[in-house]
């Protein structure tokens, strides 16, 4: 059996670790083909070695351009890809421009198509995150959610027999690395310290960084809260801040860039709190234990808002007490499964009939 893997971008990379590691425990052959869709070093390479997954087969090298232009790009050179090494299976992970271009590469030459994440919505048809998980979804053969929510949505939406409930790959990944930190911690970035509170944030989300008064205002929130905010630095923030002339560093910000997963999974576990725009991050907050405030309207991991481990606080008003707040008392429920999802994923692909 023949599986080609198509990433692009950091959390792809994340979700592809523990899907390589039980595709190779089956005896599959993985293809893994990086389209380049993030392509600094600590935003794609860090992340290949820390987490042991196989070098890219192929890497298409595509880089930055707007929606249109990277995902006509990325499906130029995917359906090539694709023509030349004719997978059994052709798995796309999430809703990012690599994953819509995969799809439609694998749509049109008729080779069978599994999407891993499937059935999140926002219903926020302002994210083109929204879209790509969206139209990937009606074009897959085979769904692979990884929630009850998600199923319910793919049923919804007519989809309920194409769609496997397989649980989350993010929390097999998530769990190892944080059982590996508990008995052998890393440091803290940027000169933290787990003896004094500080609060993770990240901010990359276009409706928060691409309009100078949003951002402004995102920074000034930051910068107000009452303990010490490590904000760790998406690219796309630095580059329109810099465009803006918005200091990243003022108040409480203390900046660093880029991060390696365990480091992340390290300074979320030691964290009071979480402030991110990021789908995944707000996930994995919830399943280290460390309360999270997201600064969108919506989320598509409606899971973590349950007893206030999440709080949406789009209007910034009461951050500042929000991302300080107490972890709630009410154990937490296991909505994202129990960390041997990529077990089922693999599973599922060789046993599942190609024929479509």
């Amino acid at each position: 059996m023949k599986i080609l893997s198509v990433v692009g971008a950091r959390p792809q990379f994340i979700k592809l670790a523990p899907v390589a590691a039980a595709l190779g425990s089956v005896g599959a052959e993985h293809l893994i083909v990086h389209t380049g869709q993030h392509y600094h070093a600590d935003m794609s390479d860090v992340f290949f070695t820390e987490l042991l997954i196989p070098e890219p087969d192929r890497h298409l090298g595509i880089g930055s351009a707007s929606h249109g232009a990277q995902t006509g790009a990325m499906l130029a050179a995917l359906e090539d890809v694709m023509d030349e090494l004719r997978p059994d299976w052709a798995l796309v992970y999430g809703d990012t421009n690599s994953t819509l271009a995969a799809a439609i590469a694998a749509a049109k030459l008729h080779l069978p198509l599994a999407h891993l994440e499937a059935g999140l919505r926002s219903y926020n048809r302002r994210m083109p995150e929204e879209h790509n998980r969206v139209l990937t979804d009606h074009a897959a053969d085979l769904l692979l959610a990884p929630t009850a929510v998600a199923m319910a949505n793919l049923e919804r939406e007519g989809l309920a027999a194409r769609s496997v409930l397989v649980g989350d790959v993010m929390t097999d990944i998530c769990y190892l690395v944080r059982d590996s930190l508990l008995s052998d911690p890393l440091p803290l970035p940027a000169g933290l310290s787990a003896d004094h509170p500080y609060v993770v944030a990240t901010v990359h989300r276009a409706d928060n960084t691409d309009d100078p008064e949003r951002l402004e205002a995102v920074i000034a929130a930051l910068a107000a809260v009452p303990v010490t905010v490590l904000l760790v630095a998406h690219p796309r923030l630095v580059r329109r801040a810099e465009e803006f002339r918005i200091l990243l560093t003022a108040g409480s910000i203390r900046q660093c860039g880029p991060l390696g997963y365990p480091e992340m999974v390290s300074a979320v576990l030691g964290a009071g709190g979480v402030v991110t725009d990021s789908g995944g991050l707000q996930k994995e907050a919830f399943l280290l234990g460390t309360p999270c405030t997201t600064i969108r309207s919506e989320t598509e991991w409606v899971e973590t808002l349950e007893d206030g481990w999440n709080v949406l606080d789009n209007d910034l008003t009461s951050l500042a007490a929000t991302a300080c707040r107490p972890a709630p008392e009410r154990v937490r429920a296991p909505p994202y499964g129990n960390g041997r999802a990529a077990d089922a994923v693999a599973r599922l692909l060789l046993t599942r009939s190609t024929d479509v």
